[in-house]
């Protein structure tokens, strides 16, 4: 091996192609240097760590063996890809990972040519992948696609419908499973790199063609029975039977971060005629840092730590978050009706199911990475008597909507759903926001939606959505911690469709819906300040409308405006529609409608992030003088 020179090797590769002027044996330390830069960056913005340093190795090999960018290498999910991010040109940039203005935490099409696909939901990349790989085929292009999926991802359905459409892709399609989680292998070592080797060496599958073609002389029956004892007798040996029968070529498993059995087998992989090909790695989740390895979560996403010793910078003290004011509700509630049970999609703690599952780990249910699953599930639960809570952040529920109209909504069963990270959510950007649910969910008919504007309404809506069997419900709350409002001793069971009255005006009505409660308030102080009365309203119910309450503050008011932290499509338009429906604008009532802009809003502090989107107090009070500025008589009465 080399000698180590002074100057880091890290320091001399910009691109892969610098990478690929390097020799075999100065890999070992690049990936050292490679996995020390990516802990020093992630120690300063926080992110995702554990996932990134189980693939340091992996990622150097791919970029170091494959013609990369014209090989398209898609990463499943995206928590994975710092040390991609550091090795093609964004070194420079990496402590500004989750930052306005900053790199995501995701691979992201616009922010470089290395990212052919933008992933932040999992189990997409081989879908992904053979849709490259199958536009290469048609188009005679040279070049591959690599899609690099967890074992954890592998729990969706997704994942398994592409695969199953993969032959179609012949070699030009390679999938590395890289297993860091599920122990889905046993323990690897030189017995099965040297098989993982021999099984991909261009003379075994040289042999494995010539014997197919000889077969293929014999009848139809004498073929399929040979190729079912070569795939099965390769599959005693390495695992993969499930793999050789959705069409894949297994190879593996193989250590993950030995570069000396890693290098080899991808170099048997890119050559290979055969295909497509399935890579099974085996890694470490945290490899490199003690304190990841050590963890239980292995550092899956962490805030800004110590690096030597990796204690995590978090805020002391403050109100609980959200999830887990709902999570021990429901807990609660559960101890007197043995009908509450809960569902998450892979995100106990994310969701405050965790909280659950202790105290009643019998009607808790971690479905996976299987929304549409989940959602289901929850139905037939609903329709056997039972009151599931179907735990789903706001994003992820949008991949099971089918499943909510045809197996819920249709149905009018009694599905209570607690939307998790609703609205913006600060460093996971436009992937992860929150931004659509009210719409989609609002649109249907039998459904129940309701919006806390803290806390404490959580509590009493929790209570509400458990006590509600005419139909489907939903309540949505958001990411991070609370206003600070006292928890109530005993939930209040809301009335269905009933807003209530937070402060009395007659000259300007906030109908706010969600956590902009608090910024309303704020505004009605500055309105009241210049002189305007102003009325606020917790409207709590996007459906059904409180119309008795909306009808009489429309009459009684001279602007109403309505706030929310939706997309277009929710409450304000609701509003508008029943007020045209009605007649109420008629006598010249100003109506506004503030909501999340319409475009995807990249990540940023979350407040930084309402600023932008022009849905905190001030902006509501400039609403509110430029709507009465349209009537000037009007303004100039009430200013005076």
């Amino acid at each position: 091996m080399s000698e180590r020179p002074d100057t880091p090797l890290l320091d001399t590769v910009d691109t892969p192609e610098d990478l690929r002027k390097l020799g075999k044996d100065q890999l070992r330390q690049l990936s050292d240097e490679l996995r020390a830069e990516m802990i020093s960056a992630v120690g300063s913005t926080g992110g995702h760590l554990g996932s990134g340093l189980g693939v340091v190795e992996l990622t150097a090999a791919i970029h170091y063996v494959f013609d990369t960018p014209r090989d398209r290498l898609i990463w499943d999910v995206g928590h994975q890809a710092y040390p991609h991010k550091i090795l093609t040109g964004r070194r420079n940039r990496i402590r500004t990972l989750r930052q306005g203005g900053g790199l995501s935490g995701f691979t992201k099409r616009s922010e470089s040519e290395y990212d052919p696909f933008g992933a932040a939901h999992s189990s997409t990349s081989i879908s992904a992948g053979l849709g490259f790989a199958i536009a290469n085929k048609l188009n005679d292009r040279p070049g591959k696609a690599i899609a690099v999926i967890g074992d954890g991802a592998m729990s969706a359905g997704m994942a398994y419908e592409a695969m199953n459409n993969a032959e179609q892709a012949g070699n030009r399609l390679v999938v590395i499973l890289n297993d860091n989680d599920m122990s889905i292998a046993p323990p690897v070592g030189g017995l099965s790199a040297y098989l993982a080797r021999m099984v991909s060496s261009s003379e075994y599958l040289g042999l494995r063609s010539l014997a197919s073609k000889v077969v293929r002389k014999f009848s139809r029956r004498v073929h399929s029975t040979l190729d079912k004892a070569e795939e099965y007798t390769r599959g005693m040996v390495t695992g993969g039977t499930l793999f050789e029968e959705l069409g894949f070529y297994y190879v593996g498993p193989i250590d993950g971060h030995n570069l000396e059995h890693l290098i080899p087998v991808l170099e048997n992989v890119r050559d290979a005629e055969e295909g497509p090909v399935l890579v099974h790695v085996v890694t470490k989740k945290g490899k490199g840092y003690e304190p990841a390895e050590s963890s239980a979560d292995k550092y899956h996403g962490v805030a800004k730590f110590d690096v030597i010793t990796g204690e995590q910078k978090k805020s002391s003290g403050g109100p609980p978050n959200y999830q887990n004011v709902f999570g021990e509700t429901l807990a609660r509630l559960a101890e007197t009706d043995t009908r509450i049970c809960a569902i998450t999609a892979a995100m106990p703690s994310g969701t405050g199911v965790d909280r659950f599952a202790k105290a009643h780990p019998d009607r808790a249910f971690d479905v996976g990475i299987a929304e549409q699953h989940g959602v289901t599930f929850a139905a037939g639960l609903a329709a056997q008597g039972m009151r599931p809570f179907a735990a789903i952040y706001s994003t992820f529920l949008q991949r099971a909507y089918d499943q909510v109209v045809h197996d819920v909504a249709i149905q009018n069963l009694p599905v209570r759903f607690a939307i998790d990270r609703a609205g913006l959510v600060g460093a996971d950007g436009a992937t992860h926001a929150g931004s659509f649910d009210i719409t989609y969910l609002s649109t249907l008919p039998n459904f129940v939606v309701m919006a806390a504007a803290d806390e404490a309404e959580l509590v009493h809506m929790t209570y509400t959505a458990a006590e509600y069997d005419d139909g489907p419900i939903a309540f949505r709350y958001p990411r991070g911690a609370g206003t600070g409002a006292a928890l109530p001793e005993v939930p209040e069971k809301l009335e269905i469709g009933k807003g209530r009255i937070v402060r009395e005006g007659n000259k300007v009505a906030l109908l706010s819906l969600g956590t902009r409660l608090a910024e309303s308030l704020r505004a009605a102080d500055e309105l009241e300040a210049k002189g305007l009365s102003t009325t606020v309203a917790d409207l709590r119910f996007a459906k059904p409308l409180d119309t008795e309450l909306i009808e009489r503050l429309m009459r009684t008011h001279d602007v109403v405006i309505t706030i929310e932290e939706a997309a277009i499509g929710g409450l304000g338009a609701h509003v508008l529609t029943f007020a045209s429906d009605e007649g109420l604008t008629d006598a010249g009532l100003k109506i506004r409608t503030m909501r999340l802009p319409d475009a995807f809003q990249d990540q940023d502090a979350p407040d930084r992030q309402y600023d932008e989107a022009g849905l905190n107090a001030p902006h509501i009070v400039d609403t509110v003088l430029k709507a009465l500025r349209h009537n000037s008589a009007g303004v100039e009465g009430a200013l005076a």
